[in-house]
C-alpha cells in the first residue's frame, strides 16, 4: 500500500496531473472518524500548488486527503472565496491589474492595520479577472510555475469538488467580527451552501472551524454540523479581545475550559506546540496531556500545520547543511515529525503535503 501511495504521489507531482489516483468510496462522515487520524489537506496541498486554488485542492485530493481545507471570506456581492485572508496582494496578480489600483487601502483587521486589496471590495465577477500566485515563493520556488493558470475558487465549487472525488470539506471562517461588522456575515452564505449540496447534518463529512467563539456558538444553535474550535500557541480569540474580556487560548486548556468547549464543539484544532512544546533553542520539550485532557473531555483533537520545509520544522526534525542557501526550503524529516504527532492518539493532522501525512499514517497502521 505505501508503495502504491507513494508511486502514485510521485506520479501526479511529476507530471502535473490532477485526476484523483486513490479510488474513494463514499466520504466518511465527520461522525465516523475514531479509528484512523483524518489527513486534512491544509489549504489543498499547499507543498506543491498555490494554495486555496482548485489546482492546490485537486493535488490534495489526488494525494490521499480525507479532507480538503478552504479558508473563506466573503466578496462584495456576499460569495464566498477562498482565500487565506481577505487580504490578496500576496497571493493573486491583483497589484497587476492597472483598473484595480484605486482599491489599493489600509483596513484594521483584528486589530492589527493591513494595506493591500480586500475580497470585501470586489464582486465575485471582478475578482475572476485576477489569478493566483504563490504565497511564499522564497521557500517554495517550484509553485511558481504554477502562478497565473488559477482563479480564486469560490467554496461552492469547492464543496462541488469534494462531492465528485468522495472527500470532506473543513472550512474556516476568517475574521467573522471583522466580517460581521462590514454587513458580511460569513455564516449564513457557508450554511446556505452546505444546506444546497445536503451536507448540513451530525454525519455530513464537514467540519467548520475558527478561532472565535462567539460565531461557533452560534453556529451551535443552527446546525448539527460538527465544530471545531481552533487555538494557538499563545494569544486570545478576537472576540474575547474585542470585548474586553482577558481570558486567553490559555484558559480552554483547562479542565474546566475544555468541559465548556465541549458545550458547543465537537474539538479542538490546536497548533502543535500545544502538544510538544518548544524550548528555547527550538528543540521539542516533552508532550502535554492534553490529547488525553481533550479526550477526556469528550473533544477530538486536530493539530496544525504539518510542513516540509526545514525552516517550518521543529529542530529536532531539519536536515541537511545549515550552511547552504538552500538549507530553509530543503525538505526535512517530516515523516518523523508526523510519527511523533501520530504517537500522541490525536485525531487528525493538517498537512501541506497529505501525501506524507498518508503515506506515514498508512505505515504505522
Amino acid at each position: 500500500m505505501i508503495r502504491r501511495l507513494l508511486a502514485a504521489a510521485l506520479a501526479v507531482l511529476a507530471t502535473g496531473t490532477v485526476a484523483v489516483v486513490l479510488q474513494r468510496p463514499e466520504p466518511a462522515s465527520a461522525d465516523l472518524r475514531g479509528r484512523e487520524p483524518l489527513v486534512i489537506g491544509h489549504r489543498g496541498a499547499s507543498a506543491h500548488r498555490p494554495e486555496h486554488t482548485l489546482l492546490s485542492y485537486e493535488a490534495a485530493i489526488a494525494l490521499g486527503a480525507d479532507y480538503i481545507e478552504p479558508d473563506l471570506v466573503s466578496t462584495r456581492d456576499r460569495v464566498l472565496v477562498a482565500r487565506h485572508e481577505n487580504e490578496i496582494g500576496g497571493t493573486t496578480d491583483v497589484e497587476n491589474h492597472h483598473e484595480f489600483a484605486d482599491r489599493r487601502t489600509t483596513k484594521t483587521i483584528d486589530g492589527v492595520p493591513i494595506t493591500g486589496w480586500f475580497t470585501e471590495d470586489f464582486t465575485l465577477a471582478e475578482l475572476r479577472t485576477l489569478r493566483a500566485e504563490e504565497r511564499i515563493p522564497d521557500l517554495r520556488p517550484d509553485n511558481t510555475a504554477f502562478n497565473g493558470l488559477a482563479q480564486i475558487p469560490t467554496f461552492d465549487e469547492v464543496v462541488q469538488l469534494a462531492r465528485r472525488s468522495g472527500v470532506g470539506v473543513y472550512p474556516e471562517t476568517k475574521h467573522p467580527s471583522y466580517f460581521d461588522s462590514i454587513g458580511l456575515s460569513l455564516e449564513e452564505p457557508l450554511l446556505e451552501v452546505l444546506g444546497r449540496h445536503g451536507w448540513n447534518g451530525r454525519r455530513a463529512p464537514v467540519f467548520i472551524q475558527s478561532f472565535e467563539t462567539a460565531n461557533l456558538r452560534e453556529l451551535s444553535r443552527r446546525t448539527r454540523v460538527p465544530l471545531i474550535q481552533l487555538i494557538t500557541a499563545t494569544g486570545a480569540p478576537y472576540d474575547w479581545v474585542a470585548a474586553g474580556d482577558p481570558r486567553t487560548y490559555d484558559s480552554m486548556l483547562t479542565p474546566a475550559g475544555l468541559r465548556e468547549v465541549a458545550g458547543y464543539a465537537a474539538g479542538i484544532g490546536v497548533d502543535t506546540r500545544r502538544l510538544v512544546p518548544v524550548g528555547p533553542d527550538g528543540r521539542l520539550l516533552q508532550p502535554t496531556t492534553l490529547v488525553k485532557d481533550a479526550h477526556r473531555a469528550g473533544l477530538k483533537v486536530h493539530t496544525w500545520t504539518v510542513r516540509n520545509e526545514n525552516a517550518q520544522l521543529p529542530v529536532d526534525f531539519r536536515l541537511g547543511n545549515p550552511d547552504s542557501p538552500a538549507f530553509p526550503r530543503a525538505t526535512g524529516n517530516v515523516m518523523g515529525w508526523l510519527e511523533k504527532l501520530y504517537g500522541l492518539g490525536l485525531d487528525g493532522v493538517f498537512a501541506d503535503d497529505p501525501g506524507m501525512a498518508r503515506a506515514v499514517r498508512e505505515r504505522l497502521s
